[in-house]
């Protein structure tokens, strides 16, 4: 998508600090960060959000949740703990309608979600 900030980034119209590339993933450090470490992982297709999902995205998705674990271990803190979140839609305050995974590390995290 053309007006897609995400979709500019992957397309390197814009600058990034990337840090995880493959043929279907990209992950690039937040420019807001709101914890030590803040990555933002995103299928490099253009998906709005986790609503526009489809069976067809099944691999997809599969794969980019495989290589969150191999992310945070780059970044060193998947032995001390990450934690990953996926905003769907404008109420939950998502604010690029590009799907995006957070993950978000490198200090101990308050638990604002129950157990």
């Amino acid at each position: 998508m053309e007006d897609c900030l995400f979709c500019r980034i992957v397309n390197r119209e814009i600058p990034s600090r990337i840090v995880y590339e493959d043929e279907d993933v990209l992950g690039f450090y937040d420019i807001e960060p709101m914890a030590p470490v803040h990555v933002l992982l995103i299928p490099k297709m253009h998906i709005a959000s986790l609503n526009e999902l489809t069976d067809e995205h099944s691999g997809l998705i599969a794969h980019l949740t495989r290589v969150i674990p191999e992310v945070a271990e780059k970044l060193g803190i998947r032995e001390s703990g990450y934690r990953v979140v996926v905003n769907c839609g404008k109420d939950s305050g998502q604010a690029v309608p590009h799907l995006h995974y957070h993950i978000l590390g490198g200090k101990a995290l308050k638990n604002n979600f129950g157990s």
